[in-house]
């Protein structure tokens, strides 16, 4: 999937481009699946698909899959149902240890899993007005292997940091397992 973002060529003109209720990446229009409750328009969703199918092709982007399915969940935080304030949480919560306390992705992991049995405590964050400037659009436009990896980075640093009002709070999610 080449992502453009708008352009003059006729193909650009005349292509229909929508908005992702999640990040609010506008996407030529695309009729498919989305999430059963994380809000994405189908052209994002599908994006992602890419980069879950990049992520899975090779071993080489393991260090950086779970950042990528985290960064996703948490600019499409979706509805007020609570699997997905549940969802948020736990992708918070991972980015949290990844991002700031510096776990590998395996230990960030098995760390989010721990605090996960206690998601029914979590409570609804009040969405963020920006979800990140960097979206699933940079991710698939990497050409290699570094790009990707980089790109996925500064993605979850991105959704991260717009969470940052919030930050306390997950925080004392992480550290009640601690």
């Amino acid at each position: 999937m080449t992502i453009t973002s708008g352009g003059n060529s006729p193909a650009c003109r005349t292509a229909r481009y929508t908005p992702c209720p999640g990040c609010g990446l506008a996407l030529p229009a695309f009729d498919g699946p989305v999430h059963r409750y994380m809000h994405s328009s189908p052209a994002c969703w599908r994006a992602f698909g890419e980069i879950l199918a990049r992520g899975y092709s090779s071993s080489q982007y393991r260090d950086v899959h779970r950042l990528s399915v985290d960064a996703y969940a948490v600019q499409h935080p979706g509805d007020d149902s609570r699997q997905a304030l549940q969802s948020v949480g736990v992708h918070l919560v991972r980015l949290c240890l990844f991002l700031e306390r510096g776990l590998t992705p395996a230990e960030a992991n098995a760390a989010m899993l721990k605090a996960a049995r206690r998601k029914s405590t979590y409570t609804r964050l009040e969405r963020p007005a920006s979800l990140g400037s960097v979206t699933v659009k940079d991710v698939v436009a990497a050409q290699d292997v570094e790009q990707h990896k980089a790109a996925v980075h500064a993605w979850a640093r991105s959704a991260w940091n717009a969470w940052s009002i919030h930050h306390p709070l997950v925080r004392l999610w992480v550290d009640a397992d601690s």
